[in-house]
This record gives C-alpha cells, structure tokens and sequence, in this order.
C-alpha cells in the first residue's frame, strides 16, 4: 500500500472511531410521543433511574442539558418529592398532534429555567399558605384565622393575567383586591368549600376540618410545586378522621392535582363531596358530566372584574352532582389510607385563554383526555 493510500485509510478509521465516540456520547435516545390529535405543552416525566439508564452512565453529570436531534434545548426540572435524591427528571415539552420528539443528553450548563411555579406559608397574613403558577393563584387559611369576623373556610383563587409570579408581590404591599394590571383576588370563599376544597358529607351536610395545622414544601418549581397541608382529626358522626393533602401545580395548567390521605378507622368508605359555592347573581352556568368527571360553574360576570370559572375534575367518572348549602356538590368516597387523587381549579376571562363557559368545559374535556393519556416515553 502506497503512502497515499495509507494515508487514506487511516483517515477512514479516524472517522469511524469519532463516529462511534459521538455516537456513545449521545447514548440511547429518550423518546417522548404524543398519541393524541391534539397538540399538547406539559411536563412529561421520566424516573431518575430510567434516566440514568437512558444514557448508560451511573451518575448524571452534574450539569447537563437536554436537546432534540436538531439542538434545541428543553428545559427541565429535578423532582425530589421532599428527599434528598432526585426522583423524577421533569422536562417541559410542546409536541403536536400524533408527534414524537427525540433528545439526548449532552454535558454543559443548561439555561436558565424562568420559574413559573411557587408556593410559601404566609405568617404575616394569618397562617396563609399561597402558591400559584404562570397561569392562576390559590391559597388556603391556616389557624391565625380561626375564629375572627373575616375567618373563611375553602380554596381561594386569586385570577391572574400576568404569567409572572405575584405571590410575594402581592402580599408585600397588601394591595390586591383591585386589579393594576396583573389580577386581582376578589373571589368571595366564605363558610364553604369555595373553588373545589373537600370535605365529608353526611346526612346531607358537609363535615368542616379545622384549618391546615402543618405544611412541608416538596419541590418548588421552576416547573412544578408540591406541597403537603396536614389538618389535626375532627368529629364524622361516629368517626375519627385525619387528612394529609399533597397538592401540585404545574406550569401551564390551570388546576391542581389533589391527592387525599384519609385515616379512619372502622373500615367501609367515607362520603366526600368537592364543592364549588354558586353565586345569587344571575347569568352563572352549571356544567355536569358525570362520564367525563366534571363538575364546573362559570360564575355570573363581576362587574368590572370579568368572570372566573371553577372546576372539579374526578380522576375516574363521578357518581353524583348533587347541589346543596349553596354549592355544586362533586360526590367521592375515600377508603381509609387509601390515596384519592382528585383536580381542582380555575380561569379567568381576562387572562385571554378561556372566554366563556363553552371554552371551559372543552378545556376541562381536553384536561381529563390527557390525564387519561400520559404522554409516551420510551428509550430507543
């Protein structure tokens, strides 16, 4: 072989072996697809191990970043779920239609991640505990309000226009029950479940808790916030019953996933109703579905304020609407230390995504639809 062709052919082997190199460096591709004929944006979530796997190393570096096979990043988040490992890789992800979307792990500092989800408890205004995301804010009343002439009981909901976050903001000048720009809080909760908060029901009224006693702060975003609220056992008739609720909010959505803990004893199952307090004004929508788990109000217009629309959303069909003490009641029944994952939540007119009571319900049609099918991910 001449020296030509030496030459040649050890540019060959070259090119093969950076080849095989690059191609280790990628590793097995993550492969996220969307089975259904509607585009989706929403985190999909892969466990760490499987991520570990994916890429055939024993440890993720320590920075990485997540990109498709045309380089562009993802963002993500690492779900720890109150430990001190990392449980889940969450990445937020726009796929269309019947899509899929392939990425591969490359070592680096990835960008930065613009939080969209936030929670904290509220000391200074009487035990509050608030979180919120890019698109709606919650809060629930904790025992500093127990007792005093403005005490409330249920889930209140702050309507928002801003995709920024306004906890702090809001609660720092104290100013937030008249709209300079961003939304405001003028949803009125009182003595019921307000925007979909649970309770047990028996002979046809519902059992109040006491207010939260003690909240723990799981993950708090960029993407995704968790959160536990813990309520000290009251009185069911003949029972004693205790409840732990972990509630997360992801970025983009507009409900919270409820998941109930229930302790009981006694055995059987223990009646529960999520309720949603309907307005005296005229001009409010009911919405029941009971196949599809729906249980929606689209409430009168507030004058200047515009509209809200509240929903709750069963994971499987609901047995029961029912309407009573002023509120649309969705019917449930726990079974003790048995976890029961409900949704609830709410959006405004003005924030620009949902306009009317019909949009609502197909936003809450399409919600059930995707929960019902998680985006796909498979390792290839």
């Amino acid at each position: 072989m001449d020296k030509k062709n030496k030459w040649l052919a050890f540019v060959i082997m070259m090119v093969g072996l950076l080849s095989c190199n690059n191609k280790d460096k990628v590793g097995k591709q993550l492969v996220i697809a969307n089975t259904l004929a509607v585009d989706r944006e929403e985190l999909a979530s892969i466990p760490y191990r499987e991520f570990l796997k994916v890429y055939n190393i024993h440890s993720a570096p320590k920075r990485f970043k997540l990109v498709d096979e045309k380089g562009k990043e993802y963002a993500y988040q690492l779900e720890k779920k109150g430990s001190d490992s990392i449980v889940n890789v969450l990445i937020w992800i726009a796929i269309p239609a019947n899509s899929e979307v392939r990425l591969h792990a490359v070592s680096g500092e990835p960008a930065a991640v613009t939080a969209k989800t936030f929670a904290r408890y509220v000391p200074e205004r009487y035990d509050d505990f608030a979180w919120e995301n890019d698109r709606i804010a919650f809060r629930m009343y904790g025992k500093a309000l127990e007792g005093r002439p403005d005490d409330a009981q249920g889930l209140d909901i702050w309507a928002k226009r801003t995709e920024k976050l306004v906890v702090d903001e809001w609660y720092k000048t104290g100013d937030y029950h008249k709209d300079h720009g961003g939304g405001l809080d003028y949803y009125s909760v009182g003595m019921t479940l307000g925007a979909g908060d649970i309770a047990p029901y028996a002979a046809d009224k519902i059992i109040y808790s006491k207010h939260y006693r003690k909240h723990e702060v799981l993950d708090n975003g960029p993407l995704r916030t968790t959160f536990r609220l813990s309520y000290e056992p009251w009185q069911v008739n003949d029972r004693v019953v205790s409840l732990t609720k972990t509630i997360t909010l992801d970025a983009g959505s507009q409900l919270n996933r409820v998941e109930l803990l229930y302790h009981f004893e006694g055995g059987g199952k223990l009646p529960l109703v999520a309720g949603i307090v309907l307005r005296q004004e005229e001009g409010g929508k009911i919405i029941k579905n009971l196949s599809k788990g729906i249980a929606a109000y689209w409430e009168p217009p507030h004058g200047e304020d515009g509209t809200l629309g509240i929903a709750v959303l069963g994971q499987t069909d609901l047995p029961e609407i029912t309407e009573n003490e002023g509120q649309l009641l969705a019917h449930f029944s726990a079974i003790a230390d048995q976890p029961l994952v409900y949704y609830n939540g709410g959006a405004w007119d003005k924030a620009g995504k949902i306009h009317n009571a019909n949009e609502w319900e197909q936003y809450l049609t399409s919600y059930k639809e995707k929960v019902n099918n998680p985006l796909s991910i498979s390792i290839k």
